[in-house]
Order: structure tokens, then C-alpha cells, then sequence
């Protein structure tokens, strides 16, 4: 039986963390010495978005249910009905908008401090930082905020600003221009960027775009895109010497014999393997991610979290608060205080932006479109050696016959996507991935209340685009139809 536990947890014990130095101090963007490579590697602790999108991507998506009773949240409701979300406080899409675009001005203060500097040479690690953080973010935004990624219509689509100059002025008119502009744009400084990245360049490079994130960050582009030759040569380099598996979480084994407690602090650590960037986010989801109303229910634990194609049980832990507050132990909340003394502060969560299990999902899917079946069943394989409660190949070994029965699907293809689909799911659950996937391939998501009202979100649905904030009208930047 899958293990699950009614635990009594209090607060403190959800942020038991809270005290833990989890990055370099760095000062905001405003910050004018950038005098040395150091001071600018400073400022770039600050180009990543200080925003989360788990709870309003998670939602959003197909893992969550009306559970009847909960905390109830604008930045959880709202989006569970695929309504544009009435807050701007954390955890909400125009708190995540404004977090990107603070973390693109600190990347291009960067920029202009590489550029003006006496010797470019010596600034080159931060120079290549900085394009890459400014790619990710811009990326992020047009992920959510316009008309997902499609080649047929992406020169016509609105895409988001891509800015490239530190602000100067108030007000500053921006265009959207499309959804291809921006791609061209993210490509360009990611590939001008990618070459300049050390891993030597930070004490703790899991805080900053390393090599490995760099490359990870680069398939989940061309993913997106559909290049998938070019998602093999990344993925490829972000594990050179091959050493995916011993990268990946040890969920059935080390994992398995962790408390929560001893999950939450290790999951988003530097130190796991598995995280190849990491990034503190002000947030309350480790709070509240099961707790929430709209969230994973009974029902979804069993469809997605027990039973699967290799006809064993995934391992993941559930756990309980009470009738429905299911939840995984994996992220959780650090309380940073105002003061040494202050009895007041702000509620974090590290949140893993990039790891090896999405690299290895991304590999997969491309060789599935490159019609590499057996290199795609290798990593399923190794994935479920690693997922599965007591694994043994010889029960547990997916095979293209496998898969086909299990979900009635006589295209290899289809089913081996669904197989990636289903996998990507169970493993980033209350993660909020799920959402990107339900936007690739145009899923309806279907949501239905305690009393009974169905909302379904239909592949052409205007709400699948969020809106933007309207603050960004005096900026001359047009909203998204509704």
C-alpha cells in the first residue's frame, strides 16, 4: 500500500529552514559600483525572477480538484476557475511579471557594466551570465503571458517586450512586437551567452546559471520550438561523461527512508544532485500547497501518484494534514526576519528551476520525434528504476508492446508521448510543470466543483494566456483579448 501518513505539523515546523543561508547577500539592481567582475557577480544574484509561478500554474492544471474545504486564496482560486487573478501579492502572475522584469534590468545593468569596462575580457563569466539570466526570463514570460509557442503562427502572435537596455526613463514606451521576434531574441543571447558560462565562476554555482543549467535551460527551449536535434545536443552536454543516473533524485532509495522533515531540507538543496539552479522565491506555497481548496485531492493521488505503465507503484510519499490536504514533502517554506529580533519578515521557498529528471524527459521526447525508440526506452527505463517501489527489471521493464497496451495506443509515437506525459507528471507534481505540457500539446483541462459546475478550458481557450498586469498599459503595451 502507498505509504501514507495523518501528520501533525505545526508551522514551525514547515519552516524549520528558515534560519539557513541559502544564497550570497546581494544588493538590488539599483546598486551603482560595479566596478569589478565581482561586484557585477554580485549584482547578478538579483537577474533571477524573486517570484514563483507554482500556484497559479498549478491551479491551473489538471492535478487539482475542488476539495470543498481549504485556505481560499485569490492567487489558488482564481486560476482554478481560469480567471485572470484579482491580486498582484506573491505568488500571482503579475507579481511574477514584475519579478522577470526586474530580474531582465539587473541583467542588462550587468551588460553595460561588462560593456563599459577596461578589460571585457576579464568580465566575460559575468557577461555570459547575464545573457543567459536575461534569456530565461524574457523566455518565462512569453511563456506565460502570450499565445504559447507554434511555428504557424508565431509571426503573428503578440509576444511580450524584450528589453535590452537598463531603464532610463519613466514610462518608457515598449512594443510587444510577436511571439517568433521573441524567440529569435532569446535564442541570440542564449547562444552568445552559453560559450561565456564557468562553472568556476561562484562559490555555489547551483545559485547561478552553471554550465548544466545553461544547457539544461537551452533543450527546454528548443523543446518548446520543436528542434529536437538540437535538445539532443544540449542534453547531452549538460552530462558529458554520460552520469545522468547517479544526478538523479534517489526517490526508492535514499528518499525512501526520509521523514517529511528530512525531504523538505534536503530537496532544494545545493548539494542534491538533481538541482542543477536553484532560486529563492518569495512565496507562501510552502505553506499552503496542501491546504489550498483547489488542490490534489484523493482521486488525483490515485490516478497520478499510485498506478502507471510499468505495472508497479511509483514511490513518492503522500502525506496528509487532514481529510484532503494531500501533498508530497518536497517544498517548503524559510521565514527570513526583518531584523535579528523582529517578531515579523518574509515567507521564501527555494525553488529548483532547472534539474537532471527534466533533462532526461526532454532527451526522451525528442528521440521519440527523431524516432530514436530504443535510446527513448532506455531512459524511460531508467527513470522507473528509480520511481518505482521495489523495482525489478524483470516485472517493471517498459517495452514499446508494454506501452501500447497499457494505453490502447497503437501509434508507437503516441503512446511513448503519453508514457513522457504521464512520467513528467507524477514526478513534478505541485511543481506547477504540468501546466507547460498541457499548453504544448493543447489539452483541455476540465474543472469541477463540489457543487457540481464544470469549467473546461478548451485548446483555444483566450484564458490559457494570462493576462497582463494592468499597470503596463501606461507603458503603451496592449492587454490580452478576453
Amino acid at each position: 500500500m502507498k505509504h501514507r501518513m495523518i501528520l501533525s505539523v505545526v508551522l514551525g515546523m514547515l519552516v524549520f529552514t528558515g534560519c539557513r543561508k541559502y544564497l550570497e547577500q546581494v544588493p538590488d539592481s539599483t546598486w551603482t559600483d560595479l566596478s569589478t567582475p565581482e561586484k557585477v557577480s554580485r549584482l547578478l544574484g538579483t537577474a533571477y525572477p524573486k517570484s514563483s509561478y507554482i500556484t497559479f500554474c498549478e491551479a491551473m492544471s489538471d492535478n487539482v480538484a475542488d476539495k470543498g474545504t481549504g485556505a481560499i486564496e485569490r492567487v489558488n482560486q482564481d486560476p482554478f476557475f481560469f480567471n485572470d487573478v484579482q491580486n498582484d501579492k506573491e505568488d500571482s502572475p503579475e507579481a511574477y511579471w514584475h519579478a522577470c522584469y526586474k530580474a531582465i534590468a539587473a541583467a542588462n545593468q550587468a551588460l553595460q557594466a561588462c560593456d563599459k569596462a577596461g578589460n571585457t575580457a576579464a568580465y566575460s563569466r559575468q557577461r555570459g551570465e547575464a545573457l543567459v539570466a536575461r534569456a530565461y526570463a524574457h523566455f518565462m514570460l512569453v511563456s506565460f503571458f502570450s499565445k504559447f509557442y507554434d511555428a504557424a503562427t508565431a509571426a503573428s502572435d503578440p509576444g511580450i517586450p524584450y528589453v535590452t537596455e537598463p531603464e532610463t526613463v519613466v514610462f518608457k514606451k515598449y512594443e510587444r512586437k510577436t511571439v517568433a521576434y521573441v524567440y529569435e531574441m532569446i535564442e541570440k543571447d542564449l547562444l552568445e551567452g552559453l560559450p561565456l558560462i564557468s562553472d568556476d565562476a561562484y562559490a555555489v554555482p547551483r545559485y547561478h546559471f552553471n554550465r548544466a543549467a545553461a544547457y539544461a535551460f537551452a533543450t527546454r527551449y528548443y523543446l518548446f520550438k520543436k528542434d529536437y536535434t538540437r535538445v539532443l545536443q544540449y542534453a547531452n552536454l549538460v552530462f558529458p561523461n554520460n552520469d545522468i543516473a547517479t544526478n538523479m533524485r534517489p526517490w526508492n532509495t535514499t528518499y525512501a527512508r526520509m521523514s517529511p522533515a528530512q525531504l523538505w531540507d534536503v530537496y532544494s538543496r545545493a548539494s542534491e544532485n538533481a538541482n542543477l539552479l536553484l532560486s529563492e522565491t518569495a512565496s507562501i506555497y510552502g505553506r499552503y500547497l496542501g491546504r489550498y481548496r483547489y488542490g490534489l485531492d484523493y482521486a488525483h493521488e490515485i490516478n497520478i501518484l499510485t498506478f502507471n505503465v510499468t505495472g508497479g507503484r511509483w514511490v513518492y510519499p503522500v502525506y496528509y494534514y487532514g481529510n484532503q490536504d494531500y501533498f508530497v514533502p518536497k517544498l517548503t517554506e524559510y521565514f527570513v526576519k526583518a531584523s535579528v529580533n523582529a517578531e515579523i519578515g518574509d515567507p521564501y521557498v527555494m525553488t529548483p528551476l532547472f534539474t537532471t529528471e527534466e533533462v532526461l524527459f526532454n532527451r526522451a521526447e525528442a528521440n521519440v520525434y527523431l524516432g530514436n525508440t530504443s535510446a527513448v526506452l532506455q531512459d524511460l527505463n531508467l527513470f522507473a528504476s528509480k520511481r518505482i517501489n521495489n523495482y525489478a527489471a524483470s516485472q517493471h521493464t517498459l517495452t514499446t508492446a508494454k506501452i501500447r497496451s497499457y494505453y490502447g495506443i497503437d501509434d508507437v509515437k503516441g503512446a511513448l508521448i503519453q508514457t513522457i506525459l504521464d512520467c513528467k507528471r507524477a514526478e513534478f507534481i505541485q511543481e506547477g510543470m504540468r501546466w507547460f505540457d498541457l499548453q504544448r500539446y493543447k489539452l483541455p483541462v476540465t474543472h469541477t466543483t463540489v457543487t457540481g459546475q464544470t469549467i473546461v478550458l478548451t485548446p483555444d481557450d483566450k484564458r490559457r494566456v494570462l493576462q497582463l498586469p494592468q499597470s503596463v498599459i501606461s507603458s503603451g503595451i496592449e492587454l490580452n483579448p478576453r
